[in-house]
């Protein structure tokens, strides 16, 4: 059940995560019962009644002993459904059509009172029925009243005139048609969303992004979008966390040792570096490093945004155009400097409590960029923007260039995942001493 009840909640997921698929599914669902109503609209029937006199009936039924008033009744339906019948009806029927065609959407049968027939047509136009229907009805009195009648000479009356048309209207139809083209449309988009979700790799949650190289999670934050040189300056300039994200943002430089905020507060201290690696595949995540600069700068901490060798320059082509020309931003804060290098030692800054590098490797095959080597390394990805085997060629690669990766930086989290990527640190058992063998000491045995 455990099972179950997880994959459920899997499932749930997955749907939610593709609600812009399903509800797409569901308003081309609702468009297309919406469309086959319009073009299959709804068939209408329209009946006319013809009695026949009782002392004919009656007649008949003690004619032959075998013959009673509902074989009688059974008869003339017979009767009034022959080609005989339907061919003289024809010149009347609307629209025009075949003798078989007519045979059948004209439907003939005794009715549940005694002495009458009912006559039915069926069409998609309320006139067209109702004349249909009557023609139908007239032919037969006209047969049965002839001198051609099999059965004698019989006086049918037409009692009741098909002149409404009954059936679903077009509003119904309509109704009912997008009714269950939504229904049509969720299921497709469901089971759509869940196909497409179960071969997605990428990792959305937090606890999977960090079992992905056995690394916690220091902070997940939204992230701005800059697609220019003028936004990034804007953010640079006006980055301002809600509370709960400041908190984050405060612990996560807490655990990254970098300046003690509480003591330092930007008067000196020994200065910490961070490089903030992030996918050339992943842009969003390209403004952790720079939020997280201006974060500290914030905070009263002299800092520097280091802007350094990339392997892949147009990722950042615009925010290394916004460090460029720092005279374009003359509201930045006076704690944040802005710096773009090349050089792998040239962004260290002597009167900085705190530099945040920022670096992006290709997703594909990573190397890891040639940058200061006193810093700490953390991984920024947005969530569902890489899978765990691109994360771990990047771990991979930052190892065997002496960067260890100590937390990982999330952007943009998923609004429905609860999880924190915190990995527990596992408490080893306390070692039981094992016996040791004892050489070379003289016993002596008291006797």
């Amino acid at each position: 059940m455990s099972q179950q009840a997880l994959d459920l909640r899997r499932s749930t997921h997955l749907v939610r995560r593709h609600k812009v698929l399903v509800g797409a599914c569901v308003v081309l669902g609702i468009l297309g019962g919406c469309a086959y109503s319009m073009l299959h609209p709804p068939m209408l029937t329209s009946t006319a009644l013809v009695v026949l006199p009782q002392a004919a009936q009656n007649a008949a039924a003690t004619g032959a002993a075998d013959t009673g008033p509902d074989s009688y009744m059974a008869t003339q339906a017979v009767i009034a459904g022959s080609n005989a019948v339907l061919s003289d009806a024809l010149p009347h029927v609307r629209p025009a059509m075949s003798l078989d065609k007519l045979r059948a959407e004209v439907q003939v049968a005794p009715s549940a009172t005694s002495y009458i027939i009912s006559v039915s047509a069926s069409g998609k136009s309320p006139g067209d029925v109702e004349a249909t229907a009557n023609a139908v009805a007239n032919s037969y009195i006209a047969y049965v009243g002839g001198t051609s009648s099999p059965i004698g000479r019989v006086p049918a009356i037409l009692l009741e005139p098909a002149t409404t048309a009954t059936g679903r209207g077009p509003v119904e139809m309509l109704l009912v048609g997008g009714i269950l083209g939504a229904l049509a449309g969720a299921g497709i988009g469901v089971v759509t969303s869940l196909a497409v979700g179960r071969r997605d790799r990428r990792l959305r949650e937090r606890d999977e992004i960090a079992d992905s190289i056995g690394v916690p999670v220091l902070a997940s934050i939204p992230v701005a979008h800059p697609s220019d040189a003028a936004a990034w300056t804007r953010l640079l300039e006006d980055y301002k966390p809600t509370n709960v994200h400041a908190w984050r943002l405060r612990k996560a430089l807490h655990q990254l040792g970098a300046a003690d905020i509480d003591q330092h507060n930007g008067n000196g201290g020994a200065g910490s570096a961070i490089v903030v690696l992030s996918l050339s595949s992943d842009p969003g995540a390209l403004a952790l490093g720079p939020q997280l600069a201006a974060f500290a700068a914030s905070l009263g901490i002299p800092t520097a945004l280091v802007v350094g060798p990339q392997q892949d320059l147009n990722v950042t082509a615009s925010l290394r155009t916004a460090c460029a020309v720092p005279r374009l931003a003359p509201r930045r804060p006076s704690q944040l400097r802005v710096t773009v290098t090349d050089d792998s030692n040239s962004g260290l800054r002597s009167d900085a409590a705190l530099m945040v590098v920022v670096a992006v490797v290709d997703s594909q095959a990573p190397r890891v960029p040639d940058t200061a080597r006193t810093t700490t390394t953390v991984l920024g990805v947005s969530a569902g923007a890489a899978t765990a085997e691109q994360l771990a060629r990047v771990a991979v690669n930052a190892a065997a260039h002496g960067r260890e990766i100590v937390g990982i930086l999330v952007a943009d989290p998923e609004p429905a995942d609860k999880t924190t990527g915190q990995i527990p640190q596992l408490t080893r058992p306390a070692r039981r001493r094992l016996p040791t063998r004892l050489s070379g000491i003289t016993t002596e045995i008291t006797r």
